[in-house]
């Protein structure tokens, strides 16, 4: 009877776990602006070297591929990946796409994440810095509690 009362427990959370929302990123700036306007959800801007920077793999390793941290991504952000590899080639059009983000956020090191808030004007876009925030230490309940002190309004 413990036997299957072990069973039916480990099948009910392996059944949750699999029903979870997988992240979505986007590449694509513009795409991700609509969805943001849209959602009212502000944009996470990942800078990352995907495939050479020690920090940004040990950031998702540790924070982004935890649940915790995709329940709350799915509920508050948007999520953006602008990415900087060094073997993959990335097609010109996306290397200049976010070559002008680093340059506009002023990003020198990785991984860094901006919280933006886009306000379209007249055809134009324009960025409401929330605050920003790299690798922080503690698995994801520290992680989300920084970022939560960018994207929600202080009382």
């Amino acid at each position: 009877m413990k036997n299957l009362i072990v069973v039916l427990l480990v099948a009910l959370s392996l059944n949750g776990f699999t029903q979870q929302k997988p992240l979505e990123w986007h590449t694509d700036v513009n795409q991700a602006i609509n969805i943001s306007v849209k959602s009212g959800k502000p944009l996470f801007f990942f800078f990352t070297g995907s495939d050479w920077c020690g920090w940004c793999k040990r950031l998702q390793k540790e924070v982004f591929f935890k649940p915790e941290f995709i329940t709350w991504a799915n509920k508050n952000v948007v999520l953006v990946e602008l990415d900087f590899p060094r073997r993959t080639q990335l097609s010109a059009e996306l290397q200049k796409q976010n070559k002008q983000f680093q340059q506009m956020f002023g990003v020198r090191g990785y991984p860094t994440i901006w919280f933006v808030n886009p306000e379209i004007r007249d055809t134009k876009v324009n960025f409401q810095k929330l605050g920003s925030q790299g690798y922080v230490a503690g698995g994801p309940k520290a992680w989300i509690a920084g970022a939560d002190k960018c994207i929600k309004p202080r009382k």
